[in-house]
C-alpha cells in the first residue's frame, strides 16, 4: 500500500492562474470570488495522485505543496 499523500495550499501565494484546476480538477478548483485555488482533497485518492503531483509542478507561484508520509515497516 502506498503512503498517503498530503497536499497543502497557500492562498496568499496563489495568483489564480488556474493550472491546478485544469490539471487535476478532481483535486483542485478555483474560488469563484477571487480565482484563487480551492483544495478539494487534502489527501487525494490513488486514482488522482499523478494529476495532483503534476498540478504541484505546474503551479507558477508555488502555492501548492505536497508531502508524502514515509512508509513504516522493516
Amino acid at each position: 500500500m502506498r503512503p498517503p499523500l498530503h497536499l497543502r495550499v497557500d492562498r496568499e501565494l496563489c495568483i489564480g492562474a488556474g493550472m491546478c484546476a485544469l490539471t487535476a480538477p478532481e483535486v483542485f478548483d478555483q474560488d469563484p470570488d477571487d480565482g484563487r485555488v480551492l483544495l478539494l482533497h487534502t489527501e487525494p485518492p490513488t486514482a488522482h495522485r499523478t494529476a495532483a503531483r503534476m498540478a504541484v509542478g505546474v503551479c507558477p507561484s508555488g502555492a501548492i505543496t505536497l508531502h508524502e508520509a514515509e512508509s513504516g515497516g522493516c
